[in-house]
C-alpha cells in the first residue's frame, strides 16, 4: 500500500508540476502577449485539477503556485520599505512648446541632431516596485515618498497579471521590476455593477479604485477588484546588471519574462515623430480599455541616459507630456430641464465654465430624477465634471466638504417647463414624461426634424436649422403642416431664395410616395425604430389595421414586447395623433401595397448581400421584397451570409463570397427563389 501511495504521489508532482507550466503559459499569452489560448472555462479546469491536486497532497503547494494568490491572512497595518533605488517622479510638459524646449536641452547637451525615444502610455493607476529573487516574487512595494514605500507584497500576489515566477530558465539572481497597477475601464463598470446591485456606494473612478484596492488589509478583497498590471522599468545599481542597452530592449525582455508591458510603446525618431504619437494617442484615448492621463518620452539609449543624469527629484532623460485633465471641479449654477422628442424630461446642470477634457464646458447631463438623487447634486454645489473624448460631460459626484448649508434637495416638475401639460413617470421607468406628444413645442420641433430624418420621410434640405425657423415663424405647428408650405412662405426665411425654396417643395412633393415602414418609423413612436417599424408593416400590411390593433394582436409582432405595444397603443389612442396622421394621407402621402410575410416562408432565417446593379429592380426594392418574405438583408458578406446576388457591375463583395464559399444568386436565380416562396 505504501509504494502505492509513493507511486500515487510521483505521479501528482508530475502532473502538479505539468499544470503550473500550462497555466503559466496561458497566463502570459493572455497578459502579455493578448491572445489567449484557451476558453475561459478550459483555464479554469486547469486550475481546478490543480487545486485539487495540491488539496489532496499539501507538501506539493509552493508559494509561487497560481492556486496561491489569494491565500494570505488579512494585515493589521502595513510595514515600511526603503528603496535601494529610489522612485522619482518625472518632470511635465503641458503642450508642444515646453516639450520642444525638452528636447532641445537635451540635444544641446547630447550634441546630436535628433534623439530616438522610447514612448509609451501614460497610465493612471498607481506605481509600484516588484522584487524578484531567483525568478521568484519575493516583495511588493508603493512608491510612497519616493524614498520609502509600503510592503503590499500579499496584494500584488492576488493581480493574475504579475507573474509569481518568471517564465523560462534564463533570468537574473535578483531584478527590480517597476510599472504601474490599474483597473480597465470595463473591469471597473463591472465592479460599479456590482456594488449598485449590492445597494452599495459607487466608485468614483478608476484609479481612485485602484489606489484603494492595493492598500486593502485583506488580501482577499484586492483579489476581488480585478486589477492589472504593466511593468514600465528595470532600474539597476551596476551597469554591468542591465537587461539590455536601451529601454525599448529591457521592455522586451522584461516581456520575454513573463511581464505584461504597455502595447502602446513605440520607438520614435525625433521631435517630429513624438508629436505624432501624442496626436494618434491622444486622438485614441477615450476608445483605449484604461485610463491614460498622458504620453510619457524617455530617452532611449541608456548610454545617452547615463550622459543626461538626473536632477534632485526627477530624471533629464524622461517627461510626461500630459493631457487636458478629464476631471476638473466647477460648479452647478442652475438645474435646468430639457424636453426631448419623445417627451423625456432630463435634468441638465447649467455650470460655472471649466476646461476640462480639451474643451469649454458649461452644461452636464444629470440623466434622470434617479441619478440626481443618487448623486444628491443640488444647485450651488461644487462638482468634479468629467469628460472622457466625445463623450457627454457628467457630474461625477459632489464634493460635500464644498457645500454650503442653505442648499435645496432636487426635484422634477409636475408639469412640462415648456406646454405646461403634466408630467407622468410610467410604472417602472427611470424617466419623468411630458404626454402632451405633438402638442408640446419642444417635442414638436424634434418630431419634425426626426420626421425629415434620411432614414424616415428623407426631405432633402429640410434640415434642424430651417426647422427651428419654420417653428419661430410660425409657420408650421406639427409634421402635418410642412405640405402646405407654399414659395411664398419660404423666401423670406434666412437663406431660403426663390430656388432654395422651390428645391425644398419639391423635396416635399417628392417625400409622399414612400413606405409604410418608413412612414411608420416617422412618426416617432416611442421606442418603435426601423426593426419594429419594418415588422409591424410585414405583420399587419396596412395602417389602419395597425393604428386599430390591442395591445396582445401587437405583441404577436416579432420584436414587439408588452411596452412598446402599449406605446403604439398609446399613440394611436391620442386623437390629435390621429388628425395629424389623417391631414398627412389627404395631403398625398401613398405607398405601395405590402406584400405581407408568409408563414413560415422559406427564406426565413436566410441572411442575403446585395451587390452591383439589378436590371428589373432596385436594389432597394429587392431588399423590401426579401424583408416581406421573411429574409434578413446585410450589407457585408460573411461567413454567415446564406445567399449574394450579384448583379451588373458586382466588386470586392463577389469575391469575398467566392473565397468563404457562399452561395453566388444571379438576377434570374433570385426572382426564381421568390416565386418559389
Amino acid at each position: 500500500m505504501a509504494d502505492s501511495k509513493s507511486t500515487e504521489e510521483e505521479c501528482a508532482v508530475q502532473r502538479v508540476n505539468i499544470l503550473r507550466e500550462e497555466i503559466l503559459e496561458h497566463n502570459y499569452n493572455y497578459y502579455v502577449l493578448d491572445a489567449p489560448s484557451v476558453p475561459d472555462a478550459e483555464y479554469d479546469r486547469l486550475m481546478r485539477e490543480l487545486s485539487e491536486l495540491e488539496s489532496r497532497f499539501p507538501k506539493l503547494i509552493i508559494s509561487e503556485s497560481p492556486t496561491q494568490r489569494v491565500g494570505a491572512k488579512a494585515l493589521e497595518s502595513f510595514s515600511q520599505i526603503t528603496h535601494k533605488i529610489p522612485m522619482l517622479s518625472l518632470d511635465n510638459a503641458f503642450d508642444e512648446s515646453e516639450f520642444r524646449a525638452f528636447d532641445k536641452r537635451l540635444r544641446e547637451k547630447l550634441s546630436v541632431v535628433n534623439i530616438e525615444y522610447a514612448a509609451e502610455t501614460k497610465l493612471d493607476g498607481l506605481a509600484v516596485s516588484l522584487l524578484y529573487e531567483n525568478g521568484k516574487l519575493v516583495q511588493a512595494a508603493t512608491r510612497g515618498d519616493g524614498s520609502r514605500g509600503e510592503d503590499v507584497t500579499a496584494n500584488v500576489r492576488t493581480i493574475k497579471a504579475i507573474p509569481l515566477q518568471f517564465k523560462g530558465s534564463v533570468f537574473p539572481e535578483t531584478l527590480e521590476v517597476r510599472g504601474e497597477v490599474f483597473i480597465g475601464r470595463k473591469e471597473f463598470a463591472l465592479l460599479n455593477k456590482e456594488q449598485a446591485e449590492r445597494g452599495e456606494k459607487l466608485y468614483a473612478n478608476p484609479r481612485n479604485t485602484a489606489a484603494g484596492s492595493l492598500r486593502q488589509l485583506d488580501p482577499g478583497l484586492t483579489a476581488r477588484r480585478r486589477l492589472n498590471f504593466y511593468a514600465y522599468s528595470a532600474p539597476f545599481e551596476r551597469e554591468s546588471m542591465r537587461l539590455a542597452d536601451t529601454h525599448t530592449g529591457i521592455l522586451d525582455a522584461l516581456r520575454e519574462l513573463g511581464l505584461p508591458v504597455s502595447p502602446e510603446t513605440r520607438t520614435l525618431q525625433g521631435v517630429e515623430q513624438c508629436l505624432g504619437y501624442y496626436a494618434d494617442i491622444g486622438q485614441r484615448r477615450s476608445s483605449l480599455e484604461y485610463d491614460i492621463d498622458g504620453v510619457v518620452y524617455k530617452v532611449n539609449t541608456l548610454a545617452q541616459q547615463d550622459l543626461l543624469g538626473f536632477v534632485s527629484r526627477a530624471p533629464r532623460w524622461a517627461i510626461a507630456w500630459k493631457f487636458p485633465p478629464e476631471e476638473e471641479l466647477t460648479v452647478v449654477n442652475n438645474i435646468e430641464i430639457q424636453v426631448g422628442r419623445t417627451g423625456a424630461l432630463t435634468p441638465v446642470a447649467r455650470l460655472a465654465p471649466v476646461f476640462v477634457g480639451g474643451v469649454t464646458v458649461t452644461n452636464a447631463t444629470l440623466h434622470n430624477e434617479d441619478e440626481v438623487r443618487r448623486k444628491d447634486v443640488r444647485v450651488g454645489d461644487t462638482v468634479i465634471i468629467r469628460r472622457a473624448g466625445d463623450v457627454i460631460p457628467e457630474v461625477v459626484s459632489v464634493v460635500m466638504e464644498k457645500r454650503a448649508k442653505n442648499t435645496k434637495a432636487f426635484s422634477m416638475p409636475d408639469t412640462c417647463p415648456v406646454c405646461q401639460s403634466k408630467t407622468e413617470r410610467p410604472e417602472g421607468e427611470t424617466v419623468v414624461r411630458c404626454p402632451a406628444g405633438l402638442f408640446c413645442p419642444a417635442q414638436a420641433v424634434q418630431a419634425v426634424i426626426h420626421f425629415a430624418s434620411r432614414r424616415a420621410m428623407d426631405i432633402d434640405g429640410l434640415g434642424d436649422k430651417l426647422i427651428e425657423q419654420l417653428f419661430a415663424s410660425s409657420l408650421i405647428q406639427n409634421v402635418a403642416d410642412l405640405y402646405s408650405l407654399e414659395t411664398s412662405h419660404l423666401q423670406n426665411l434666412e437663406r431660403m431664395a426663390e430656388k432654395s425654396a422651390a428645391n425644398l417643395l419639391a423635396a416635399l412633393e417628392t417625400s409622399k410616395s414612400t413606405e409604410l415602414q418608413r412612414f411608420l418609423y416617422a412618426l416617432g413612436i416611442r421606442e418603435v425604430g426601423e426593426a419594429t417599424a419594418r415588422a409591424l408593416s410585414q405583420h399587419f400590411g396596412e395602417l389602419d389595421k395597425i393604428a386599430c390593433a390591442t395591445e396582445s394582436e401587437l405583441e404577436e409582432v416579432e420584436d414587439v414586447g408588452p411596452v412598446v405595444a402599449r406605446n403604439i397603443r398609446a399613440f394611436f389612442s391620442e386623437q390629435h395623433n390621429r388628425t395629424v396622421i389623417e391631414r398627412l394621407l389627404e395631403q398625398g402621402i401613398h405607398w405601395n401595397e405590402i406584400v405581407l410575410t408568409k408563414s413560415p416562408g422559406t427564406l426565413k432565417g436566410k441572411t442575403f448581400v446585395l451587390t452591383g446593379t439589378l436590371e428589373s429592380m432596385s436594389r432597394d426594392e429587392a431588399k423590401s421584397i426579401l424583408q416581406a418574405l421573411g429574409a434578413k438583408v446585410s450589407g457585408s458578406v460573411s461567413s454567415k451570409t446564406t445567399y449574394l446576388v450579384a448583379g451588373e457591375s458586382s466588386g470586392s463583395k463577389l469575391t469575398k463570397a467566392e473565397n468563404l464559399g457562399v452561395s453566388v444568386l444571379n438576377e434570374e436565380e433570385l426572382k426564381a427563389l421568390i416565386e418559389a416562396d
